[in-house]
C-alpha cells in the first residue's frame, strides 16, 4: 500500500477490521481482521510487496504482555514506556490503561502505527507513534515492552542487543513469548498464560505463553 497518508492509513484500517474485546485481555478492544490473506492481498494493491498485516491480530505474545501489565498496573504506572514492534498497539493500550505516560507505540510499519493510533482512539486513551527502526538507538525509557518479537533468527539477532541495553540502562524490559523457535537464554520468566489464538495463524486454539523479563 502506497504512501503514508495518515487519515488514509487510518480509514483503511478501520474498513478493513472489526473492533472486538481482546480473546485475554476483553477489557481493550481491538480492531481485528477476520480474514487475513484477504486483508494482505488489500495492503499490496498498489503493486508494492508488504509485510503480514501483524497489526490486524492479538498475538499471543502482545496478550500476554497485555494482561501482565493490566494485573499489575505498579508495573508501568507514572512512568515512560516503549512499546516496540508494536503491531495492533495492543501492549501500549494497555499501558496507557495502567497508567503509564507517556507511551510511544513504534514499528517500522506505517500501517501498524495507523492501527495503534485508531485502537488507542477507540479506547480512549493517548499514546504516541514513532515510525523507524529505534535498535540501534539508545534512548532511555522507564519500560521497554516487546510482544512476539524472535520470531525469526534474524529480528531475534538484532532486538536482543537492543533489549540488553535498555536494561543495562535501567529500564525495566518485558516481552511476551509463546515459545517462538528463537527465544534467548537468560531470561527471567515472570508469569506464564495459556492464551486464545486464531488457529489459521497458530494451527492451535491455545497456547502457552510467558512474560520474560531481559537483564
Amino acid at each position: 500500500m502506497k504512501g503514508h497518508n495518515r487519515r488514509v492509513l487510518l480509514d483503511f484500517v478501520r474498513a478493513h477490521t472489526v473492533p472486538a474485546p481482546v480473546p485475554f485481555v476483553p477489557e481493550i478492544d481491538l480492531r481485528q481482521a477476520q480474514e487475513p490473506i484477504a486483508l494482505w492481498e488489500a495492503t499490496e494493491s498498489g503493486g508494492t510487496e508488504q509485510p503480514p498485516p501483524f497489526w490486524a491480530f492479538a498475538w499471543a505474545g502482545g496478550q500476554a504482555l497485555a494482561r501482565h501489565i493490566l494485573d499489575d498496573p505498579g508495573l508501568v504506572a507514572g512512568r515512560s514506556v516503549l512499546d516496540l514492534a508494536t503491531g495492533s498497539g495492543l501492549v501500549a493500550v494497555a499501558a496507557a490503561r495502567a497508567g503509564a505516560r507517556p507511551v510511544v507505540a513504534n514499528d517500522i510499519d506505517p500501517l501498524s502505527l495507523a492501527a495503534a493510533a485508531a485502537n488507542a482512539e477507540d479506547n480512549a486513551v493517548t499514546i504516541e507513534t514513532l515510525e523507524g527502526d529505534l535498535l540501534d538507538t539508545d534512548d532511555k525509557y522507564g519500560v521497554v515492552l516487546a510482544g512476539d518479537v524472535f520470531y525469526s533468527r534474524e529480528m531475534a539477532a538484532r532486538v536482543l542487543p537492543y533489549l540488553r541495553r535498555a536494561a543495562g540502562r535501567g529500564s525495566l524490559v518485558l516481552v511476551g513469548d509463546p515459545g517462538r523457535a528463537y527465544l534467548p537464554e537468560g531470561l527471567v520468566k515472570r508469569a506464564t498464560y495459556d492464551v486464545p489464538v486464531i488457529e489459521a495463524l497458530e494451527s492451535c486454539t491455545v497456547r502457552r505463553t510467558s512474560v520474560w523479563q531481559v537483564v
